[in-house]
């Protein structure tokens, strides 16, 4: 008990401003018994003359006159309201203490902890030589795998072929297995919209000899082609496809026999021969051929590779090359720019050792332009924006509109970034909404990077409800077999609409529970609140300290109880992330300090850069009219952000040009080629592959529901770890060949939903899932706060399964039970 009352005589500390307000009275005058009274007369001072406990002072001044406090007390103040010497002792006294530890430890535990560093020395030593290997093994890799291999070049032709003939093209010739990677230009019609019984038919030939003496032939599998109806033949739009024909050497060799004058035909029998290397080189002559059923003649560009990557090795390179990109980003090994630098450069040094190693021009065109300028842009809108002062005060507009409560704050921020983010690009909506972001987040007390998590979470779902929120309902809207399902904008908004409002829904609440403990969205606790804990811990200590054993100890025990539930609803109140009433007089100085301190700093600028934001972002509306599409996203913000360079009159661009995120681009590019470098190793199109076989291999009756369901989930992990342009890209061809009435012939809108959601909300999966992720980590690093991929994968990896959850139920109840397609 002496403990108790010295602790509480050291204790002195602000309360809650209601409390000190607070006249309410625990009990009542007439509750009180002479020995409740003698009991508090006991009690510490800092205690005893708390407001709460007035009725006991009044009953004792009543009947002993008016006492006298050791330490007088003004208005509503207690013991949470003084500082003491003690705690200046206290705290003097601690060094000495530490002091005397130190010379109490024993000199063998220096020694363990001098070995302990030591050992943890040459380890993280001997790590960073590991590391320093490995890298430096990549860089002799692709070097030389550059120095020793040339740039490939396709050869390009130029053909026509005639119905009815059989049209040639001398190959280098091989005794073993031969493969050839076509690419055919020509008047070929989509799957979708074929209504042509002409086709285009190319195939390998090998044979030994001539047309006049016995020979040997072999022959690939065909690959058909539908072309144009007939009438619109000539001049019709040119289409591009691609394909691997292999000849193998135990493919079935067949012989002809001289010719027969009297039967004027050829006698074709099997040979005992079971592999072309058995014939050898000698005479073997290896053709390209083609023929085509149309009785026009179609014109042809060819371009062929021989010998190119094989699929089954690609996919194994391809998979290797990912593993490597993960590894680097989520063990930090390197920066993330460098390790997508390093992987995308592997890639290239790979398809060099395949023999595909492309040109520098080559690489410049796998380079999303439209992507990186539109990028490059809004930076520089969003630069020049900053020094206006406008994100400050924006800021502190949405504090004193909220009140400071953490929650409301949140909740501000992650729907207006959604409803942003539907009608711009998501990346724009990030690039604004981030600096406001981690303004209000310092002004608040509040760690930036679960916030920004959650915010760029919500533009991702946000950014799929329309076909101009995010780049895949950009390529999924765009594509000819859509367009032709007339599926349009208003079409596309409101089907998406309603799913992603849902999937907003339980993208909050499932936010709530995973941040159901406020701290973890805070640097450290507060300091008010670790000042409430601690009055509230002092107050059930009282309370605990006294007896029930009698009618006067209870008495003043449960107003003490009392005491210690207003204090505990109090801190439930300021941990849930209530903050302070408006009438405060502590909120209204903050407000006021932070409208002194953050100000617009200069309006002239800020209206200017109103006025080119506004072209900006009408013309990006006007974007979503698909009869107003004249402007692209990237050449209207390259226009804007030269609009405002040329208003601000700035005589020095390099301060400008130092804010924008420079790491983030090379970034972005080095992703786009290892992209293009992982498709065409064939790991894009292995997805795709499968995924088809899987939904050929069920039922009629179950194959919608089962294409569904693959394609959602296909692309949404797949999605989460590779860039979602190539995927959407060959994704969309994967659902037009399922919709081809010729083949399985399923609808094509549902299937269409389901790749934008999924495309879309699996970039949630991981920071480098979407362009808004990264985006929004460059721009948090810049400012000082960087998340890294771990800590983005705890968040958004469960957030990613919940949103294709709730995707399936949504697409499964409108086309598979109400069949609204």
């Amino acid at each position: 008990m002496a403990d108790l009352m010295q602790r509480l005589r050291e204790l002195g500390r602000k309360k809650d401003v209601n409390l000190n307000n607070s006249v309410y009275s625990v009990i009542s005058c007439s509750d009180l018994t002479p020995g409740s009274v003698d009991i508090w007369v006991d009690l510490p001072d800092e205690i005893k003359f708390d407001p709460l406990l007035a009725p006991f002072k009044q009953r004792y001044e009543q009947q002993h006159g008016k006492i006298e406090s050791e330490e007088p007390t003004e208005g509503d103040k207690t013991i949470f309201d003084k500082k003491h010497e003690v705690d200046t002792k206290k705290e003097d006294a601690e060094p000495l203490k530490d002091a005397a530890n130190r010379l109490m430890d024993p000199m063998q535990t220096k020694d363990e902890k001098k070995l302990k560093s030591a050992k943890k020395k040459r380890l993280d030593q001997a790590l960073r030589t590991v590391k320093l290997c490995a890298l430096i093994s990549c860089w002799v890799l692709l070097t030389v795998s550059l120095l020793m291999n040339m740039e490939r070049s396709d050869v390009v032709l130029h053909t026509a072929v005639q119905g009815g003939e059989i049209k040639e093209y001398v190959l280098p010739a091989s005794e073993h297995r031969v493969k050839v990677s076509i690419t055919l230009t020509g008047p070929f019609a989509q799957p979708v919209t074929n209504d042509s019984v002409n086709s285009l038919h190319l195939w390998l030939h090998r044979s030994v000899g001539d047309n006049t003496t016995a020979e040997f032939e072999q022959n690939s599998t065909k690959w058909s082609i539908h072309l144009q109806p007939e009438d619109i033949l000539d001049f019709s739009p040119s289409s591009t496809e691609s394909r691997l024909l292999i000849l193998e050497d135990q493919a079935p060799i067949l012989t002809r026999g001289h010719h027969d004058l009297n039967t004027s035909s050829h006698s074709l029998i099997t040979e005992e021969i079971t592999r072309w290397g058995q014939i050898g080189m000698n005479g073997t002559k290896l053709t390209l051929r083609m023929s085509s059923t149309s009785s026009s003649i179609v014109p042809l560009t060819v371009s062929y590779q021989m010998n190119p990557i094989d699929p089954e090795d690609g996919i194994i390179y391809a998979t290797i090359l990912l593993i490597t990109l993960y590894t680097l980003i989520i063990f930090e090994i390197v920066n993330r720019t460098i390790a997508a630098l390093l992987s995308s450069t592997l890639a290239v040094g790979v398809l060099a050792l395949c023999g595909a190693r492309p040109t520098l021009p080559e690489l410049v065109s796998w380079l999303d332009v439209e992507t990186l300028l539109l990028l490059f842009s809004m930076m520089l809108l969003v630069a020049i924006l900053a020094e206006t002062g406008l994100f400050d005060y924006l800021a502190v507009l949405a504090f004193e509109v909220t009140g400071g409560r953490t929650w409301p704050l949140i909740n501000v921020l992650c729907f207006f970034t959604a409803i942003f983010s539907t009608f711009l690009d998501n990346v724009t909506t990030v690039l604004l909404m981030t600096p406001v972001t981690i303004r209000l987040c310092e002004v608040t007390q509040l760690n930036p990077v679960p916030v920004l998590m959650s915010m760029v979470i919500f533009s991702n779902v946000g950014g799929a409800a329309t076909p101009v929120g995010d780049p895949p309902n950009v390529i999924i809207a765009t594509h000819p077999s859509i367009v032709k399902a007339n599926i349009n904008f208003t079409t596309f908004t409101i089907h998406m609409g309603v799913g992603i409002l849902i999937v907003c829904v339980q993208t909050y609440f499932q936010l709530r529970y995973m941040f159901k403990d406020i701290n973890k969205l805070r640097h450290s606790v507060p300091r008010d609140i670790l000042e409430l804990r601690q009055e509230l811990a002092v107050w059930r200590r009282a309370a605990a300290s006294l007896s029930s054993y009698s009618r006067d100890e209870d008495i003043v025990r449960r107003a003490l109880e009392k005491k210690v539930e207003k204090l505990n609803m109090a801190l439930n109140r300021r941990e849930a992330g209530g903050g302070a009433s408006r009438t405060d007089p502590m909120f209204c100085s903050t407000l006021a300090q932070m409208k002194q301190k953050y100000r617009i700093r200069d309006k002239p600028l800020l209206v200017k850069s109103t006025i080119c934001v506004s072209f900006v972002i009408i013309v990006f509306f006007l974007h979503a009219i698909p009869e107003l599409q004249r402007l692209s996203l990237g050449w209207t913000a390259l226009l804007g952000a030269l609009l405002l360079l040329l208003l601000a009159e700035r005589a020095d661009l390099e301060p400008i040009l130092a804010r924008v995120e420079w790491s983030t681009l090379l970034f972005f590019a080095a992703l786009f080629v290892l992209m293009e470098a992982l498709s065409k190793l064939g790991l894009i199109s292995w997805i795709g592959s499968m995924t088809e076989n899987v939904i050929l291999q069920v039922g009629q009756e179950s194959r919608l529901t089962v294409a569904i369901m693959l394609v959602l989930w296909v692309s949404g992990i797949a999605s989460a770890f590779v860039d979602n342009i190539p995927l959407s890209t060959m994704m969309v061809r994967v659902i037009a060949a399922l919709a081809d009435p010729a083949g399985l012939g399923l609808p094509l809108a549902p299937l269409a939903w389901a790749l934008s959601f999924g495309a879309c909300l699996g970039g949630n999966g991981t920071l480098i899932g979407a362009s808004a992720n990264v985006v929004c980590a460059g721009v948090a690093e810049q400012h000082g706060y960087r998340f890294t991929f771990l800590q983005f994968l705890k968040i958004g990896f469960p957030i990613m399964l919940g949103n294709l959850a709730v995707a399936s139920l949504y697409l499964l109840f409108c086309h598979c039970f109400l069949q609204l397609h």
